[in-house]
Order: structure tokens, then sequence, then C-alpha cells
């Protein structure tokens, strides 16, 4: 009989990476903050970039979905080894009436997606008015 020979698939961790082996992400985790003038919204999507987010706003409601795909070759003398991920998510959230939809601020760093909210005027936290006792 001729000899085995035993390949190590695994061992270099630079290559296999746990993150290319999801399919779809769970959902992100969401902060939601209220202030006076508005609702700041973060969302958790790390390894993203801009270019791979959609956000629109329908009907009332904010929608965001990201989707990206990646895929990594390691070419050897005797094998080639190929792996392929495909990470996706949608997120819909039904705005309050007292928000704006034209006013709308997003920016995304550091794997948070965040979301500035602007509150209608009406909407917006008045201070008390102070009635002077005669």
């Amino acid at each position: 009989m001729g000899k085995s020979y035993h390949i190590r698939f695994f061992d270099n961790d630079d290559f296999f990476d746990n993150r290319l082996w999801n399919n779809k992400l769970d959902e992100p985790a969401l902060n939601i903050k209220e202030t006076d003038d508005a609702y700041e919204v973060e969302l958790a999507a790390p390894g993203f970039s801009k270019k791979d987010f959609e956000v629109t706003i329908d009907d009332g409601c904010l929608n965001v979905s990201a989707e990206k795909s990646e895929s990594k070759e390691e070419e050897n003398d005797n094998y080639t080894r190929k792996e392929f991920s495909y990470n996706s998510f949608e997120k819909r959230l039904q705005l309050p009436d007292s928000v704006k939809d034209e006013n709308v601020k997003a920016k995304y760093k550091d794997g948070i997606l965040s979301f500035d909210l602007i509150k209608k005027e009406e909407a917006k936290a008045k201070k008390p008015k102070v009635i002077e006792i005669v």
C-alpha cells in the first residue's frame, strides 16, 4: 500500500475565521435613547462597510438591511482551499409620529450604525412655564 498523508486544513488560525461560517446574523443589538429633541438609535453591525447597508423610510418605518460576502483562497502544491461567507440582516423600526422623516440622519463608525431621529417641533420637550405669584 502507498503512504497516506494527513492534511490539517484548520491549523492556520489566520485563515480559519469563525465569522466566515455564519450564514445570517442574528438580530443586531439595538440601543435607543430619547433626548428632548430627538431619538438616538445605535445598531451594532461590526464587519460591514457603509456600502453594505441600505437604509430607507417607508410607510412610517425605518428599514435597515445589510449584506456582505467574502471569499478566501489558499493554494499549496498539493491542494487548494477555499472558504466563502455570506452575512446579512434586516431590521425594521416603526417610527413614532413625533419624528420628521425628512430629518433622519445616519452614520457608520467603528461597527456602529447610528441614527438621529429628529422630533417635530411640537413634540420637543418644552421647559415649564414659570408663573409669577403676585
